[in-house]
């Protein structure tokens, strides 16, 4: 899954929003610097050879504008929830690029939505920081969960398969009873699954799809995080993928916007809550990502070909370029940082 991706439960992973060229990123206090000097040097350039343990050596500067593919992209849909291995072009989720430098040794991770898009991303940069990880995903999602616990594994770390639906409460608590025993504890949990579906009018959204939507968004990671608080010791962090679309909407996921809209309150409240537990809350809030989301119904099929073509930056986010901030909110290196909304949106500015 990814970012955001699941329905029937998943996600990727992981934001992928509707390109609207209004929309605003959300930044909730992020501060610059410390992204800047945490996150560079995790990402070398395009190609090089990934290393657990390794400092990487100093990449050559790129042009984030043409770093990665650019629109026009090809027609394609795929039936819910989609595979990343089918997309054209395939998704960067940092296999070849990503390099990590130890900053997660020992950690143990959940992550929803782990087989595709960003929670992918976000499972490959844990796995060569040097933490163990957990990954859900929905059983259609198979091959591409073998893929990432193959990349888990072959970083020396060990790798937890739990496919199931989110929108399950009994299931939720499994997923956490399970990774917990298979992982031997937990403090990192990244609700990062995610539904989406464009309608052009809210006569089109059914009572079906609307709770679909918020049983996939909002209440799974209710349940998988009222599950997990439990087992989090003081330095635990919780993750929750939010959207750009939390502060600027996109007209043709209204029911998807507000989900993402109660995430970032949650994350909020929460962060309050927990600190006196020494369990920080953060979420990610991505703009247009180019991930399975969006080739399963999250975009208007005739809108697709130029999917994130109005940013800035002409072109739409690859998972890769979360997977720093994901590293970074994890890690002790961002340790006075609780309850804030970090961006990732192509140029669209602040809220």
């Amino acid at each position: 899954m990814n970012h955001e991706k699941q329905g029937e439960t998943s996600a990727q992973p992981d934001e992928t929003d509707h390109p609207d060229p209004s929309r605003r990123a959300l930044v909730g206090g992020m501060a610059t610097g410390l992204l800047a000097s945490v996150i560079t040097p995790a990402i070398a350039q395009s190609g090089s050879r990934s290393s657990a343990s390794g400092t990487a050596a100093s990449a050559a500067l790129q042009d984030p504008k043409t770093a990665y593919p650019k629109p026009p992209f090809s027609k394609q849909q795929q039936p819910w929830p989609g595979l990343a291995s089918r997309m054209d072009p395939k998704p960067n989720h940092g296999e070849k690029s990503y390099r990590g430098s130890g900053r997660l040794t020992g950690r143990k991770a959940l992550i929803t939505g782990g087989d595709s898009g960003i929670g992918r991303a976000a499972a490959i940069a844990y796995a060569r920081e040097g933490a163990d990880v957990a990954i859900n995903y929905l059983p259609a999602e198979e091959p591409d969960a073998r893929e990432v616990v193959q990349l888990i594994q072959a970083e020396g770390r060990k790798a937890v398969a739990i496919p199931g639906d989110i929108k399950s409460e009994a299931f939720c608590t499994r997923l956490v009873t399970d990774a917990v025993k298979a992982l031997g504890g937990l403090d990192i949990l990244v609700n990062n699954a995610a539904r989406q579906v464009s309608q052009e009018s809210i006569l089109d959204i059914t009572t079906s799809q609307f709770d679909e939507t918020f049983k996939t968004n909002v209440y799974a990671m209710f349940w998988i995080t009222k599950a997990a608080v439990p087992h989090l010791k003081p330095g635990s962090t919780i993750i929750n993928t939010a959207s750009v679309n939390a502060y600027d909407p996109g007209e043709t996921i209204i029911d998807y916007a507000a989900t993402k809209g109660a995430i970032m309150i949650f994350t909020k409240g929460l962060a309050k809550q927990l600190a006196k537990k020494g369990v920080r809350v953060n979420a990610v809030a991505p703009g247009p990502f180019w991930t399975p989301l969006q080739v399963t119904g999250g975009q208007p099929p005739d809108k697709l070909p130029s999917f994130g073509e109005d940013t800035p930056m002409g072109r739409p986010g690859q998972p890769a370029e979360l997977a720093g901030i994901y590293v970074l909110l994890a890690s002790q290196e961002s340790s006075y940082s609780t309850g804030q909304v970090f961006a990732a949106v192509g140029g669209r500015g602040g809220p």
